[in-house]
């Protein structure tokens, strides 16, 4: 005799799923607002601890501030949404929520000055990223519990479509805390954590299935040390070593780099042979699982290319070429790049709904058309551009990240058999913080390449051209051109920095005073060289573009997995 039906069930999981919806939505853009509003937020911290960010060694601690939460997410991720597989989704995405909300309030009780008061808020960045790791590995495998198949890609879109979303606008947010007091940044959590924390406890419930199992001790340390020492490798990278602009020369890095694959060669090795693996190797099998993974990284490293190479172009030429102080420069930039947020927020749930109706493919390669158009479009853009025509640029270059993300997200996950979605949520999430993290040393170092050949020769005859002697001149000039780079992300003049630090500002004639620290002189003798290295950069994001699209292209007709206990289907 079959089971009475419950007339009450329905209508209850049918609500169950919007709050699951309402309140990782929630989570995932705080977590994800987190890693960019400390981006335009950074001068009125450094200003607010002391402590000058572009003087020799402190450059370390700014890349940290801005490198170690992406790092911490993209190597913990995997390890969360497996323990989530294990001991329940909503547990581990619960204690993440409290976790991110504890460190945002130690954040911003910061007791020293100077550089303690950057490892400090280094330190608690770390757990505050411990805490985001957990709720964004598991946010998508509990929408994925809470929705039915033919609804999946409106949810996992929106909930994408946040976390993309929280990106940009925390550029913006970022600049107009800041302008209020440098703690509102990390208090601006703190209510939405303490709310969102006690939601989550009493509302959310495990509806997953769960694989007991053995944690893969072996498997989690190989991993996190690998993956880890890659991303340190390529911070470090970064900056200066010896007589040299980069450190790629450097046999710390080369170590770190070669040691990190060798782990990370180890660590397949590991998942190979043990019973219960943190990376199930399995799901590679799946080809709409790899294919959207593929195309995420690409994404990824893409994306947080084209966020930091904006803001530079923005903050360093742009703005103030038309009148902005630098000083205005960091929230101006986060307000002129609304268009490409306006363009995820509206295109993201629109692409997630339909693709539940067509599948993924269509729209997702449909997407990175658009999304690689409009890097050729930019990379077309002369320096000094009209500013309607950017907007429309960054406009479909929002409108093309939308609608990828949505259908790509609610690929993977529907893809892929209940028991494995904390962890299949993990993965995906790896790919994109690592394409993230990624994205800056490939980004950046190309950037410093091509200002590397022309920027020394042309910043040290332009100070001279204004009464600088030709020694300190030729110094300035020979500085690596990380540090300009750098200057512009925080809103500062780099001549103005660079001469007042070494006391020759003060020495000059008033009218020499007057045209250097001037809104025009650096923007325009670094115009040229700039657009030689955005051109790079921008050809290779373009590049990007295709392989995401041709991944999407390949990843097969909608796929969703049909449960057989104890296997994976294969696509």
């Amino acid at each position: 005799m079959p089971p009475a039906r419950n007339p009450s069930a329905e209508p209850d999981q049918d609500r169950y799923k919007w709050v699951a919806l309402s309140n990782t939505t929630a989570a995932v853009f705080m977590s994800a607002l987190d890693g960019s509003i400390v981006i335009i937020a950074l001068p009125a911290i450094f200003r607010g601890i002391h402590l000058d960010p572009l003087a020799p060694g402190n450059v370390f601690y700014l890349l940290w501030m801005i490198m170690g939460y992406r790092l911490v997410q993209a190597v913990l991720v995997v390890t969360v949404g497996r323990l989530g597989d294990m001991f329940g989704r909503v547990r581990i995405y619960n204690a993440g929520f409290a976790v991110f909300t504890v460190a945002s309030v130690l954040l911003s009780f910061d007791p020293y000055l100077g550089r303690s008061g950057a490892l400090w808020l280094i330190g608690w960045r770390v757990l505050q990223a411990f805490g985001g790791s957990m709720l964004t590995a598991n946010s998508a495998a509990i929408l994925t519990d809470a929705f039915p198949a033919d609804q999946r890609g409106f949810a996992l879109g929106s909930n994408q479509v946040a976390a993309i979303a929280g990106q940009f606008i925390g550029l913006v947010a970022g600049g107009i805390l800041a302008a209020i007091d440098w703690r509102a940044v990390f208090w601006v959590n703190v209510p939405v954590g303490v709310f969102g924390t006690l939601w989550a406890y009493r509302k959310l419930r495990d509806s997953g299935v769960r694989h007991r199992g053995r944690i893969d001790w072996w498997g989690n340390v190989t991993f996190a040390l690998g993956l880890g020492a890659i991303l340190v490798g390529i911070t470090n990278g970064i900056q200066p070593y010896g007589g040299h602009t980069m450190g790629w020369t450097s046999p710390v890095v080369i170590a770190e780099i070669a040691g990190g694959l060798l782990l990370l060669a180890a660590f397949v090795l590991i998942e190979s042979r043990v019973a219960d693996p943190m990376f199930q190797l399995s799901l590679f099998k799946i080809r709409a699982f790899t294919a959207g993974n593929v195309a995420g990284l690409a994404v990824a490293i893409a994306r947080g290319g084209l966020q930091f190479m904006l803001i530079i172009w923005l903050q360093g030429i742009w703005l103030p070429l038309h009148g902005y102080p630098y000083s205005d420069t960091p929230l101006w930039a986060g307000i002129f790049l609304l268009p490409l947020t306006a363009g995820i927020l509206v295109t993201g749930p629109v692409s997630g709904y339909l693709s539940d109706r067509y599948g993924a493919r269509g729209f997702a390669t449909a997407g990175m058309a658009v999304f690689g158009a409009s890097f050729i479009g930019l990379m077309l853009l002369p320096v000094d551009f009209p500013y309607w025509v950017f907007a429309l640029l960054s406009l479909a270059n929002g409108i093309g990240g939308g609608m990828f993300a949505a259908p790509n997200s609610a690929s993977i996950m529907s893809s892929v058999p209940a028991r494995y979605r904390g962890v299949a949520s993990g993965m995906r999430s790896t790919y994109q913080n690592s394409g993230t993290a990624l994205s800056i040393g490939v980004f950046f170092s190309l950037m410093i390449a091509g200002l590397a050949g022309s920027l020394p020769q042309t910043l040290a005859s332009g100070l001279q051209r204004h009464g600088v002697a030709p020694a300190v001149a030729h110094q300035i000039g020979s500085l690596p051109p990380v540090s300009s780079l750098f200057a512009a992300v925080l809103g500062v003049n780099p001549v103005q920095h660079l001469l007042a630090v070494r006391g020759v500002l003060s020495q000059l004639p008033a009218a020499s005073r007057q045209v250097l620290t001037g809104r025009t002189f650096f923007p325009s003798l670094i115009s040229g060289p700039f657009h030689h290295g955005l051109t790079i950069v921008f050809a290779v994001a373009t590049a990007l573009a295709v392989v995401a699209g041709l991944a999407s292209l390949l990843r097969g007709g909608r796929y969703i997995h049909q449960e057989e206990p104890g296997e994976v289907s294969p696509p």
